[in-house]
Order: C-alpha cells, then structure tokens, then sequence
C-alpha cells in the first residue's frame, strides 16, 4: 500500500511540476507568446514553427489551444492558421517528452536550488519567475525519478501486472485507457513520460504502450475542447479540429501496428526510449501529412459548429477569456480591451443624450436605458474577472495596472448610471410640462456636451497608452471645463434677468443639467492623476495655475 502512495504521489509532483512550468513561462513570457501565435498567420508552415515553439516553451498543447481558442474566438485570427498552430503544439509536446527523458538526475537539485533563492528573492520581479520555471524543471525531472523507483516494486507483484495486462492486444482500449490518464492528469506530456516510466519498468508491454500514447493525444484534444466551451462557436472550432485530428491519426495508424511493433522490438533500444521515440515519430509524421488539409478541416468544422445568431439581450463580454487568469499580462490585456469596450457604449449613451436634448426622442431614451443595462452587465463581469486573478505573485506594474482598469470600470459605470438620470429629467421634464430649452441655452448645453464627449475619448486614449502629455491635456481640458460650466451657468443667470420665458422654464433643468454633465467629466478625467503620479508629473494644482484664470461670464 505505501509503495503504491509512493507511485501516486511521484505521479502527482509530475503533474504539479508541469504546471508550475506552463504557468511560470506564462507569466513571465505570456505576452511574447501571444505576439508570436497572433502574428504566425501569414503562412502555413510558419504557423506550424510557432506552435511547435511556443509549446515547447509552456510544456503543454493545452495552454496553447487556450491561446489559440482565444484569439480565434476574438476574431484576432481565423481558423485555418489556427488549426495548423494546433499541430505544430503536438508535435511541440514530443519534442518536450523527448528532452525531459534523458539521463538529467544532476540538473534536478541543481535548478530546486536555483529556483528557490531566485524566486524567494525576486519574487516579485521577472527573474523571480524565472526562478519558479526553474524549480517546476527541477520537480518534474524529480518525479520522473521518483516514479521509476516506486515503480519497480509495484512491477513486482503479480495483482499488478495481471492488471496490466489487460491492456495488450486491443488498440482502441489502450487509447481509451490512455485517453483517461490525460484527462486525470490535465497534461498529454505527463501522461506520456509515465507511460514511459511504466515501459521501461516491464510493466507494460510495447503494444500496450503505443495505445496509451496515441490515447494521451486524443486526451488533450478532449481537454482542449472541454477548455473550450465557454468560448465561441468559433473559438470551440478550433479544439474541434484538433480532436479530429488526433482521432483520424488513430484510425491511420491502426493497421500498422502489429508490423510496427515487430519492427521496434527488433531495435536494440530499451523500452522507455522505444515509447517516446514513437511519440515523437507519430506525432511528427502525423502532423506533417495532415498540414495540407488545415483548410479541409477549418471548413469541416464550420459546418460542424455553425455559428448560432446572437440575441438582443443584455451584452455578453467578449474578451473576458477565463483560460489566461493564470497568466496576469494576458488577464489584464483583456479587462483592458472590455473597459474600453465599456467607454465606447457611454459614448454611444452621450449621443443619444444629446438627441434627447435636442428634442424629445423617445426612441433615443429607450436606448439610453438599454445601454445602461449593457454597461452594467460589462462592469460587473470585468469586476468578477479581475477579482478571479491570482494577486499574490502580482508584479508592481501588473499591480498598477489592475487597480487602473478597476477604477475607470467604475467610474464608467457611474458615468452610465447618470447620463441614464439625465435622460430620465429631459424626457419627464419636456412630456409633462412641454417646455423647451431657449435657443442660446440649447448651444451652450451643446457646446459643453460636445467638450464631455472629446474629453471621454481623450481619458481613453491616456488610459490604453499611459502618456503622461495627454494625461496632462487631459487635465487642462478638465480645467477649460470647469471654467466653461461656470461662464455658462453665469449667462443663464444673465438670461433669468432679461426675463426670458424659456430660460424661466427650464431654469432649474438647465443647472441641474451643467452640474450632471460636471460630475460626468471629473469622472472621465479622474485616470489623469494616476498616470502622472506614476510619472512624477506635476498634479492638478499646477495644471490649474498653467490653464490661466477662469473667463469672466
């Protein structure tokens, strides 16, 4: 009983081993490996290279497929070149089974050690990561060890081997077996190298030990696609294709087995090296030929996976990919893109209240109220997103940058929740009373919308990019309109004092309108004083004293 915790618990550290590696070169390299898969579209074979690459690097199809299901779902790529990134990642994980199968005992205490002081270290910095990639090497090379000495005991007993035997002879149950170990262990490449391990041991024999190979790949196929279904129809294409491939490299590869399997018996090679030179060989061969029908396949899946129509209701996000969490760069480059999705529905709200404000539209004030909706729907799924990241290794600048998307997320959200009353006080205000704006008073409340409007696009801009010379226009465009809403709301005065009816009516309207639209551009501008804090720039006290005194009203 001890000897076979001893086996499950080697098999474990395997496991943990591979994922402090895909999560550690994530991390630290994420966003590179994002660039390389998303410009790797432009041919076949370079696409092919790249997955190869990228997940020789991570160690696992699977975080690739996440990658690739992403950009595909995202419209960041097509399917196609996607579909041959996938092979190459197969082909990328054989590679990895290879390298980590020869004799490296003395690399194992060696990188532990190194890991440790630099991760301890610097933890927070990017060779602290490096040294969390080099302890997840050291772990997983450990493990391979340890799983071949409780191995050899198990071996030995006869309840053992009458268990594995039941596995020789039939193709199509040692997949399904090998399939499973996959899935168990969320890793295709440690579901090889055990297999592997088990070869070598005498454990299993050489038939039984192609079937779980080839059944590993089918597995990360089906995890790939179980990853995927929160995605897309698009994005699930992708993990789709993938699975068809691995299947028909089964069917392929059936006939051939028994005079396979003669052929490498007859090599002077020990079992374990048997086992991953086929891996490597399958996958190699399999993939190349089936390169050529990436576009076959890419069309097989579009009619497997039609794309269902989309329904009116509430926004859905559409970069939230919870696949990356683990990997901070790539998390928060999505909660950018879906903040600034939520910035551009406030300024289609900023159209329609100025349609509102022109005249009543009822129409206009309906879509107000249902893109307020949409705001909030986006603000709370960016919250959720960016609560479900992993905070404690978070680097500084990640850490800045989270803190930023939380706060224009919501301040647009606020932004929504008040264009939505300001729509509410014109539509009540004009129906119930048919009162109407004077003409000067309408130009003024235009001409200040027009300015919000420039200033919400501006904030934008200082949020995606950082500069700290729009950051500081930005502030001065904040001072111009605080000096504007005061002249204007002295010209409306002016207006009470010469007795004009319709600014009469709409007196109280009009200020409350001034000051709304106010509080809407503190808001929009409020991301200028982090990013010129971060800088070292000068705050707002001195860009009040550069902007001049107010005009006189």
């Amino acid at each position: 009983m001890l000897t076979l915790l001893d086996l499950l618990s080697a098999i474990a550290l395997l496991v943990w081993g591979t994922h402090i590696v895909r999560t550690g070169i994530l991390r630290v390299y994420g966003s590179q490996l994002r660039h390389v898969l998303s410009r790797s579209v432009t041919r076949r074979p370079l696409a092919f290279a790249a997955g190869i690459v990228v997940t020789a690097l991570v160690q696992s199809s699977n975080a690739t497929a996440l990658l690739v299901t992403s950009f595909v779902s995202q419209g960041l790529m097509a399917l196609t070149p996607a579909l041959a990134i996938m092979l190459g990642a197969d082909v990328g994980t054989a590679l990895m089974a290879r390298v980590l199968t020869l004799d490296l005992s003395w690399l194992s205490p060696l990188l532990i050690f190194a890991g440790v002081v630099l991760f301890l270290s610097r933890k927070q910095s990017r060779l602290g990561q490096i040294g969390r990639v080099a302890i997840g090497l050291g772990v997983l090379i450990l493990a391979l060890q340890l799983i071949v000495e409780a191995a050899r005991p198990i071996a030995e007993s006869r309840s053992i081997e009458t268990l594995f035997a039941s596995l020789t002879g039939d193709l199509l149950l040692d997949a399904l077996v090998g399939a499973l170990f996959a899935l168990i262990t969320y890793s295709s490449l440690a579901a090889v190298l055990l297999t592997a391990t088990l070869a070598g041991s005498d454990m299993i024999g050489l038939p039984a030990a192609i079937g779980l190979v080839i059944g590993a790949n089918i597995g990360s196929g089906v995890l790939a696609l179980l990853s995927s279904s929160m995605q897309s129809a698009a994005g699930r294409r992708v993990a789709l294709g993938s699975l068809l491939y691995k299947l028909l490299g089964l069917f392929l590869v059936l006939p051939l087995v028994q005079p396979l399997v003669a052929w490498m018996d007859s090599l002077d090679w020990s079992a374990a090296t048997l086992v991953i030179g086929f891996h490597l060989g399958y996958n190699g061969l399999r993939c190349l030929l089936l390169l050529p029908t990436v576009g076959w396949m890419a069309r097989l899946c579009s009619l497997l996976l039609p794309e269902r129509a989309r329904d009116e209701g509430v926004a859905a996000p559409r970069h939230l990919d919870r696949a990356v969490l683990g990997t901070p760069s790539l998390a928060l480059a999505n909660a950018v893109r879906e903040t600034l999705r939520i910035g551009d529905l406030i300024e289609r709200m900023l159209g329609h209240l100025l349609e509102v404000l022109r005249e009543s539209s009822p129409t206009a004030a309906r879509e107000v109220r249902r893109l307020d909706d949409d705001v909030d729907a986006l603000h709370s799924a960016v919250k959720l997103y960016l609560a479900q990241m992993p905070r404690d290794d978070l680097p500084d600048q990640d850490g800045r940058r989270w803190a930023e998307i939380i706060e224009l997320a919501v301040n647009l959200e606020h932004a929504g929740d008040l264009i939505e009353q300001m729509v509410g006080k014109l539509d009540n205000h004009k129906r119930a009373r048919h009162h109407r704006f004077s003409d000067s008073g309408l130009e003024e409340l235009s001409e200040l919308h027009a300015r919000l409007t420039h200033n919400l696009r501006l904030s934008l801009n200082v949020f995606l990019d950082g500069n700290h010379d729009n950051a500081r226009q930005l502030l001065h465009e904040k001072m111009r309109f605080r000096r504007e809403e005061r002249r204007l709301a002295h010209a409306h005065v002016d207006r009470l004092g010469q007795q004009v009816v319709q600014s009469i009516e709409t007196s109280a309207l009009h200020l409350e309108l001034i000051a709304d639209m106010k509080r809407l551009n503190s808001l929009f501008c409020g991301g200028a004083y982090r990013v010129l804090e971060v800088e070292g720039e000068p705050l707002p006290h001195d860009a009040l004293a550069q902007a001049g005194p107010p005009a006189s009203g």
